[in-house]
């Protein structure tokens, strides 16, 4: 294996994971733990992570912002376990708040393939593209605004207006950190702004969001954790986040 192959591994494997040793990696890739660590040195050169005493940790800034297309390939597992529990809580008729997320989108597909009658407002282009004007039984609504090229996500003045227009059953969201003090965290405020606004424009909110979210912080606050009717995750998460949620009558779906 050529060690630009091996650096790629290393990397899909810390996205997945968060935290990489070096001796595992020596095991896995059959090398020597010096050159995993010449390539964990290569890959901090590119910003792309952190190493720590024995192994390394992923690069991230509370405010950076992962591309869509980078999105639809991270914890893939993860986000297709939470749709398959999530489309239940959805039925024949409902009105429906969509944000940007890939997890939001993969829900939206099965949900398309039980010919779900759903009327859906989205400020999400990739999603608008891939169900407007298809044989799908949705009613596809956009906000309109500017889109957030990283992103594909519509926000801004003509998004929020459009928001205020609609009272819906369910706004479906994700986020990029939670945290038990901070609350609901995203990398940006504008697209915070429009996940808050679907919140309080809907009778009842549903978090989609992976383990790998719980106890992490990011750039803006963008609601709180008790605002939420259910949380769909695909591990069990610590007892105190499970008593938190209890307490603040938060269902937890794993």
């Amino acid at each position: 294996m050529l060690g630009v192959e091996r650096r790629q591994q290393i990397m899909q494997k810390l996205t997945r994971e968060r935290k990489v040793y070096v001796s595992e990696l020596a095991k896995l890739f059959q090398v020597t733990e010096e050159t995993i660590r010449r390539d964990l040195e290569k890959l901090e050169a590119q910003d792309l992570l952190r190493r720590s005493y024995g192994g390394a940790i992923l690069a991230e800034h509370t405010n950076e912002e992962v591309p869509y297309i980078r999105r639809t390939n991270i914890n893939n597992e993860s986000k297709n376990i939470i749709a398959s529990k999530a489309q239940s809580l959805i039925h024949d008729g409902d009105t429906i708040m969509v944000d940007s997320s890939t997890t939001c989108e993969l829900l939206l597909q099965r949900l398309k393939d039980q010919h779900r009658r759903l009327t859906v407002i989205t400020n999400s282009v990739q999603l608008m593209a891939a169900y407007a004007g298809s044989s799908s039984s949705f009613t596809m609504i956009c906000t309109g605004g500017t889109i957030r090229p990283n992103s594909y996500a519509l926000t801004g003045a003509m998004t929020t207006d459009c928001l205020h227009r609609y009272y819906v059953d369910y706004a479906l969201i994700s986020c990029k950190g939670l945290d038990l003090e901070k609350g609901l965290m995203e990398s940006n405020d504008s697209e915070s702004r429009i996940k808050q606004l679907m919140m309080q424009q809907a009778k009842q909110s549903i978090l989609l969001a992976d383990h790998t979210k719980f106890g992490r912080t990011a750039f803006v606050r963008c609601g709180d954790i008790a605002g939420l009717s259910y949380i769909v995750t695909d591990l069990m998460p610590s007892q105190d986040w499970q008593t938190y949620l209890d307490e603040h009558n938060v269902r937890l779906i794993v």
